[in-house]
């Protein structure tokens, strides 16, 4: 075969990444050793919704070129989901500084550059550093996922499932861990041995397996990622009212101890997403790009069950309009069926130090098209801010491989200052919705009788309601029994609707101890928390019948519940 000179490979990478559409462009085409700003690497925005690759050795500019890209998207409407490691991505709120250095390369890649910065949205895991708590409920995390921070075994997991539906089936709401260890202590206790029995498959000695690994991740500290209020993850696809989309920033100072529960988090944020999105199709620009960094936690020893809810999510979200991007060292650390959806390419530079270096390295060559590079030697000696890079084209194909000198970030290529962070966290509208943790009535209040513990008013405000005693008599009524509710919850719907309701009939009570009576005179246990604060602030000035809605809303939230691909629930699909 003959050699190709300079000028043809040029015009194969010219002609490949000539496309019509919007565009995110990378950076331009090294050919020969030279830098051609007349060869421009860009990838078509509406294709980010077909997912992609970023890998490389540490230190060779992964999150440099995460930032490149999430600052185009921004631009051009798109939100963006960014995993901030290391603190280096705050740095998208603060705008660069010129420098020479900086003038002479944004030149040489025919770059028009200029100093700018980005709406952030700094999140924090549960509270774990500087941004706005991201919370989500036990019921809502689902068994698989929970599972997967308990290192359970497949036999483990599939008994912690039998719980949660024992949970669900009996109004039982896991919203932090407490509740989940309060269920499994009733199932192995002698009141709940009928229950336990009636769970076939579910043994008292792994009841109490499950129950041990939940005690150890409260000894770790982990309580406080889960609870209410839960993160809605719609937040996420917000833009700002210049119409930038709003890039979320995720802090996780300390990955490393907890870097299962991290991966795991990420893994819930994009199913809760996928069961509420709806279907898109084809997209000029995706609704959200979602970098998974780290991705290789996601994998290590993971069940079968949590494999193929991430095979299957990575299928199926992409016509939901998301745009995942996974981020890691080598293509190796993600499983075949993945790394076969991922159609976008950005591979920097490789070592090839010992035999399973040299090994992962031909692996990674393999997943190339043929082209005129050699990738062996071109992936280990490509320099820092430089990958391989092929994408799927408009037409669906991929485009020509191409070495190239990536484009330099508008915004500081590090972190921001820390009084910018917490300005921009107390001015954000999510602080007051997300920023103090409360604690409602919830399976361990009804099986315990304990009274919730005090965690203060919500960030937005309110005292809470008169009970429902209190409430019934300032109506001049008396406490309806729960039938009486439900049934004039049907009939309410029946009205509004002008047809049968969709309810469901009363099911049978549980039968777990019931709790013992309130310690304050004419105060409900069952009407605490969030239901009953508002059934009884609204049932005194207008009536019993709006607030037996209400209180039917609550019940049938437990009722109502259905579980997606990773047995995850979210409140906006129980509604």
């Amino acid at each position: 075969m003959a050699t190709k000179t300079t000028a043809e490979k040029l015009a194969t990478i010219q002609q490949g990444y000539t496309l019509k559409g919007a565009t995110i462009e990378l950076g331009a085409a090294i050919v020969d050793g030279e830098v051609h700003k007349e060869a421009q690497v860009r990838l078509p925005l509406a294709m980010m919704n077909r997912h992609g690759l970023v890998a490389g050795a540490t230190g060779t500019g992964k999150t440099v070129t995460l930032h490149m890209i999430a600052e185009q998207l921004s631009t051009a409407g798109v939100p963006v989901f960014l995993a901030d490691i290391k603190g280096d991505l705050s740095g998208l709120a603060t705008p660069a500084t010129a420098s020479e250095k900086l003038s002479a390369r944004t030149s040489a890649l025919g770059q028009d550059w200029s100093a700018k910065n980005f709406p952030v949205e700094f999140l924090s895991l549960g509270g774990d550093g500087n941004g706005i708590p991201v919370r989500a409920t036990i019921t809502s995390f689902g068994p698989i996922l929970l599972s997967r921070i308990m290192d359970l075994n497949d036999t483990q997991e599939s008994s912690l499932q039998l719980i949660f539906h024992f949970a669900d089936k009996n109004n039982l709401e896991l919203i932090d861990l407490k509740d989940l260890r309060a269920v499994i202590q009733f199932l192995t206790s002698d009141e709940g041995k009928p229950q336990l029995a009636e769970l076939g498959g579910l043994s008292k000695a792994t009841a109490g397996v499950i129950l041990r690994e939940l005690v150890s991740l409260e000894a770790q500290g982990m309580e406080k990622f889960f609870g209410e209020p839960e993160f809605d993850t719609a937040e996420l696809l917000r833009t700002a009212p210049d119409g930038r989309g709003v890039i979320s920033c995720l802090e996780l100072p300390t990955l490393q101890t907890k870097p299962l529960l991290f991966s795991t988090f990420l893994m819930w944020l994009l199913a809760d997403l996928f069961e509420d999105l709806p279907e898109a199709g084809d997209l000029d620009k995706p609704k959200l790009v979602f970098f998974l960094d780290e991705a290789h936690l996601l994998f290590n020893d993971a069940s079968k069950a949590f494999l193929e809810a991430i095979t299957t999510t990575v299928r199926l979200i992409r016509s939901k309009g998301v745009g995942i991007f996974f981020v890691t060292q080598t293509p190796k650390d993600v499983p075949a069926d993945v790394l076969g959806q991922l159609a976008n390419r950005v591979q920097h530079a490789l070592r090839a130090f010992t035999p399973e270096d040299a090994k992962a390295l031909k692996a990674t060559v393999s997943t190339f098209p043929v082209s005129d590079y050699d990738l062996e030697e071109t992936l280990t000696s490509a320099g820092i801010g430089e990958a391989v890079i092929t994408v799927m084209n408009e037409k669906g194909a991929p485009t020509p491989v191409a070495l190239t000198r990536l484009r330099a970030p508008e915004s500081v290529m590090g972190p921001s200052a820390e009084d910018l962070i917490r300005s921009t966290v107390g001015a954000s509208s999510l602080l007051a919705k997300y920023g103090t943790a409360v604690d409602n009535v919830s399976a361990y209040e009804k099986l315990s009788g304990a009274a919730p513990v005090p965690t203060g008013s919500p960030a937005s405000g309110g005292a809470p309601g008169p009970s429902l005693d209190s409430a019934s008599e300032a109506s001049g009524g008396s406490v309806p029994s729960q039938a009486d509710i439900d049934a004039e919850a049907r009939r309410i719907e029946e009205e509004i609707l002008g047809r049968p309701s969709s309810r469901p009939a009363p099911s049978p009570s549980p039968s777990y101890p019931e709790p013992p009576a309130p310690s304050a005179p004419g105060t409900s246990q069952q009407d605490t928390g969030m239901f009953g604060d508002l059934a009884g602030a609204l049932g005194g000035a207008l009536g019993g019948g709006l607030k037996s809605m209400v209180r039917s809303m609550g019940t049938q939230l437990g009722r109502d519940l259905i579980r997606g691909v990773f047995g995850t629930s979210s409140k906006r699909r129980r509604r």
